[in-house]
């Protein structure tokens, strides 16, 4: 049996105990194309001796850039590793200035693209950085494929130098810098170790309520990003076949067409695939209207393990035979089980989708900690809403005096690539600063409260959470984005991005004779007033010193690309004030 130390260790236990014909899935032409874990693996060994042959080093940097999880992404991620050299994954959505930031911070030598886009960005800054050269995944004309490296490294005459090459590699090593996409300044290159992903990977397992070697993953999270990357490595473990979104637009057709049985989302998602039903089940009349309803708000009142009693469990599963099936067939009638990370999940997506037998397990990590801290568990009694699940095996939490989550384990990171202070800034010996709030209840459940450095006081001295705030308004249908501002001001107030697709449709189902211009909706009194409303019922749940007092309304849809958001989804909040300037001054000096 296999040891699994380092990372490439796991397309070869794949192929031990499970060798699938269809390890890793793309789609080319309208065609899913399967990659077996034996050609996956034949492929991943064919640019490793490729780049011995080129003279790539221990410890070299090679980039990875692409605009989809594809086949290929895998392939380099395993050859890189394999010659003890480390991949650095870059957002494709990024800036060139900071494609040029990366690369150079990185000292990359080679980059790999997924596409003509991304290939022309990194053209503008190639002649600033250390690159050699750059290869495609996509054929472009006047760029080299990276089949060449493939038939470059056919022969095996150089095998033996790869298995000495591959031998050296020890789980202590550097095996990928990361560089987070921060909701400030220039991003930081976590540094993660072999053993920091192999432990989380292994630890996580733990949690899989999985077929192994049977079930299929829909991929689609950027595996730039350590929570998706971290669990690619998991589904190969675990004997899953991966297939890969084709793009969020088509996720739909794919979940159809694939029938996968898990997939990873970040809340965003599962509030839009939530918001589409909701739309649906809102067009439909008569007693079907009615059902709809009823079935939502018994989800609405869902707990784990029956612990509503014997009668709601039967109306349950009438629920679940009228209308939650039809929302199980949407998403393709085979998933047992969603994860969700990166933001929190509000709790009314949770008790629905688990009412509707579409649990979603949520989790809680950080890219400096490989990702995962804790998650919850179907398994074991481990699944409690409103919490991030119990921590993993051999990941211990503390909490501070101030509130904030230390955390301890094989997963936390080597530390900030060139940057030792930064480093020592957050350690605490072994335990890292996460920065977020939190507290462990009774049953060893970790909640997050809010992020430390979000806090703030208003001019009375009162201390705000915005997240509490932000995430309960985000319960709402007519609010997509917000964000709680109001430090040093004599209340809290919000700067919201309404619901554009939901109050279209909300316009057209109450015949209202709104212009549906998004500068018009934001102007409408009457969709103002009806915000109102939603303020005032999220307001009941806080103290007089946290409600909303004033808010007001972007016209824009705030997104990674206009710089609102981080890659993660994360809110730019620096850049969001400044945007919106106008706004906050009217809010506090009206």
């Amino acid at each position: 049996m296999i040891e699994i130390t380092r990372l490439f260790d796991f397309p070869y236990y794949q192929l031990e105990n499970y060798n699938l014909d269809a390890a890793l899935v793309s789609k080319q032409n309208d065609e899913w194309i399967k990659t077996s874990t034996r050609e996956y693996i034949d492929k991943a060994n064919a640019i490793s001796r490729a780049f011995l042959k080129l003279g790539i080093n221990k410890d070299d940097k090679i980039a990875i850039i692409s605009s989809t999880n594809r086949t290929e992404w895998n392939i380099m991620d395993i050859g890189i590793l394999q010659v003890a050299a480390q991949s650095i994954p870059i957002y494709p959505t990024i800036s060139p200035e900071d494609y040029e930031y990366v690369l150079n911070h990185s000292e990359s030598i080679y980059c790999f693209v997924s596409d003509k886009e991304v290939l022309d960005k990194v053209n503008l800054i190639k002649d600033n950085t250390k690159l050699k050269d750059i290869y495609s995944f996509d054929r472009i004309e006047g760029c080299k494929h990276y089949s060449e490296l493939i038939n470059l490294g056919e022969g095996l005459d150089n095998q033996n130098a790869l298995d000495i090459t591959k031998a050296d590699v020890k789980e202590d090593d550097l095996a990928t810098i990361i560089y987070t996409s921060g909701t400030t300044g220039k991003p930081k290159g976590v540094m993660l170790s072999h053993k920091n992903l192999v432990s989380n990977v292994l630890a996580s397992e733990k949690r899989v309520p999985l077929n192994y070697g049977k079930a299929k993953a829909l991929s689609f999270l950027p595996v730039c990003h350590v929570f998706e990357r971290m669990m690619l490595y998991l589904y190969q473990y675990c004997g899953i076949e991966i297939y890969f979104a084709e793009s969020i637009e088509k996720m739909s057709d794919n979940l159809k067409e694939i029938k996968p049985n898990v997939m990873t989302a970040v809340p965003r998602l599962y509030e839009k695939v939530y918001d589409k039903i909701y739309a649906k089940g809102a067009d439909l009349s008569g007693i079907k209207k009615k059902l709809f309803y009823w079935a939502i708000d018994l989800g609405l009142k869902y707990e784990p393990y029956g612990a509503n009693g014997w009668f709601y469990e039967q109306k349950l599963k009438i629920a679940r035979k009228l209308i939650f099936s039809k929302w199980q067939a949407g998403l393709g009638g085979n998933l047992e089980i969603m994860v969700s990370g990166s933001a929190a999940l509000q709790s009314r997506l949770t008790r629905v989708f688990a009412a509707a037998g579409l649990p979603i397990m949520e989790g809680y990590g950080l890219t400096e900690t490989s990702p995962v801290i804790s998650v919850n568990d179907q398994l074991n009694k481990g699944f409690k809403i409103g919490s991030v699940g119990r921590p993993i095996k051999d990941v211990k939490v503390k909490i501070a005096e101030d509130g904030e989550i230390l955390v301890k384990g094989p997963n936390v990171m080597l530390g900030y690539y060139k940057d030792p202070d930064k480093t020592a800034s957050v350690m605490s010996g072994d335990y890292f600063h996460t920065g977020d709030k939190g507290i462990i209840d009774n049953d060893g459940f970790l909640k997050i409260t809010g992020r430390k450095k979000e806090m703030f006081k208003t001019s009375g001295g009162k201390y705000i959470i915005p997240s509490l705030l932000e995430n309960n308004l985000k319960q709402s249908r007519f609010i997509e984005q917000v964000m709680v501002v109001g430090e040093g001001e004599k209340m809290p107030a919000a700067i919201i991005q309404p619901n554009f697709d939901f109050i279209e449709d909300w316009i057209d189902r109450k015949n209202k004779n709104i212009d549906k211009n998004k500068q018009d909706i934001v102007n409408s009194k009457e969709i103002i007033d009806r915000i109102q409303i939603e303020i005032d019922t999220c307001n009941k749940k806080f103290g007089k010193w946290e409600q909303i007092k004033r808010f007001e309304l972007t016209p824009d849809v705030w997104s990674i690309d206009g710089g609102h958001l981080t890659p993660t989804m994360k809110m730019k909040r620096k850049i969001i004030m400044n945007i919106y300037n106008d706004l906050y001054k009217k809010i506090y000096e009206s």
